[in-house]
């Protein structure tokens, strides 16, 4: 069903620079396994070499097509494959790099008892996580020592009292989140200028 889709977004990201369509990188997933996870790919080749590991702000690497995608979170979509996988499930905690896992606490470490997922109450909190770090003076420090706790603390409080409708509730409001965030942007940029 999702093959016209992918097939006009694989086009898109080729024609946009001629580099690769897919981006993998390795993530750490249940019970601290690694795999490949799969993106489209929305950066510059090799970005990682020109950068760190996080996104912040209107981060230079990524493309024109890149900037689109991941604004309404279609650079995902590829992880519908690691679900197929048996890697990752449809709702569960975003995986995590080797670099940023190392640093969890024995308490922290408990959401690796968890699948990973597409999505997750966090992904919601921090939709816009690279405007948020971008107001850091060290946004590596700010998603270690902020964010990033936050988020384990989110997804293991989640985890507690899930079910199959708060997941469904959950992929609902993913889905939507790019509208309902457009239309209260707009009724924000709408009050400033009436009260200006």
């Amino acid at each position: 069903m999702l093959a016209p889709l992918f097939a006009v977004i694989a086009l898109a990201v080729y024609v946009d620079d001629r580099g690769p369509i897919i981006f993998r990188q390795t993530r750490v997933g249940q019970n601290g396994r690694e795999f490949r996870m799969l993106k489209f790919r929305s950066m510059l080749p090799h970005a990682e070499q020109h950068g760190g590991l996080l996104t912040v702000g209107k981060d230079q690497r990524i493309t024109r097509i890149g900037a689109c995608l991941r604004r309404f979170k279609l650079d995902e979509l590829p992880q519908l494959v690691n679900v197929l996988a048996g890697e990752m499930s449809l709702v569960g905690p975003r995986p995590e790099v080797r670099r940023y896992v190392d640093l969890y606490s024995p308490a922290q470490r408990r959401v690796l008892d968890l699948r990973p997922g597409i999505t997750d109450p966090a992904s919601l909190e921090y939709y816009d996580e690279a405007a948020h770090l971008a107001q850091a003076k060290v946004p590596v420090a700010t998603y270690v020592n902020e964010i990033m706790p936050r988020k384990i603390a989110m997804n293991l409080a989640y985890a507690g009292n899930a079910s199959v409708w708060s997941d469904i509730g959950l992929i609902v409001r993913t889905l939507l989140h790019p509208m309902l965030a457009r239309s209260t942007n707009a009724d924000e940029r709408d009050a400033l200028h009436r009260s200006g």
